[in-house]
């Protein structure tokens, strides 16, 4: 049976089997049950340094650096959400999660309009709200609606796998994978029925002159 949406997820912790993956596992069952296809990308230990202004992807659709950020541009791109996910660090998002995402969502070109977002975050005791709103901004200058659970989108664990007793945070997962779907869902059955939202010209106002 062919898939009906795709779903791009990017974990952002270098623990390839760490708390953030268990997170993604709940999802990816909700994913598998109702024929969404989902493909998970590993960040934490690759190599991906931080935008240096170069404006080059102006020009060209993409960034001057040719690594991984340019490899999930062309996913995200096909994609109709997005997952990213990421363990607190010092109350924020890991930092090679944050080059990556500030590169893709920069340099890409492409319209991110109706693609939903969902962020996940992971803490072994805090930080893990202003880490979620951290990421939620990414989805909110891009047109993108933001998938929500019945909690906000945190699963609680310190060492790999201790998430796993976090009941109620797995639960969230399976609500949001839910949610998600269905917001997919309904954006394609409007674009069918009324089509997509009017759009404007982007209107460039600086604080300062």
């Amino acid at each position: 049976m062919e898939k009906r949406f795709k779903v791009l997820m990017l974990n952002g912790s270098p623990k390839e089997n760490g708390n953030i993956a268990l997170a993604f596992n709940e999802m990816g069952k909700i994913f598998e049950e109702n024929n969404v296809d989902f493909e998970i990308v590993q960040l934490g230990k690759k190599d991906i340094r931080g935008c240096i202004a170069c404006g080059s992807c102006s020009n060209t659709g993409k960034c001057v650096f040719n690594d991984a950020v340019n490899e999930i541009a062309a996913k995200f791109e096909e994609a109709d959400g997005l997952v990213v996910g990421s363990p607190v660090y010092y109350g924020s998002a890991n930092g090679t999660l944050m080059s990556a995402l500030q590169r893709l969502f920069y340099s890409s070109q492409f319209d991110k309009s109706l693609k939903v977002g969902a962020s996940v975050v992971c803490a072994r005791r805090s930080g893990c709200t202003a880490t979620f709103e951290e990421l939620n901004k990414f989805f909110t200058i891009s047109n993108m609606p933001v998938a929500t659970s019945q909690y906000w989108n945190n699963i609680y664990g310190g060492s790999d796998g201790e998430a796993a007793l976090d009941e109620e945070g797995k639960q969230v997962m399976r609500v949001l994978a839910r949610n998600m779907v269905f917001l997919m869902e309904s954006i394609a059955l409007g674009k069918e029925k009324m089509g997509l939202p009017k759009k404007e010209d982007h209107l460039w106002t600086n604080f300062i002159r």
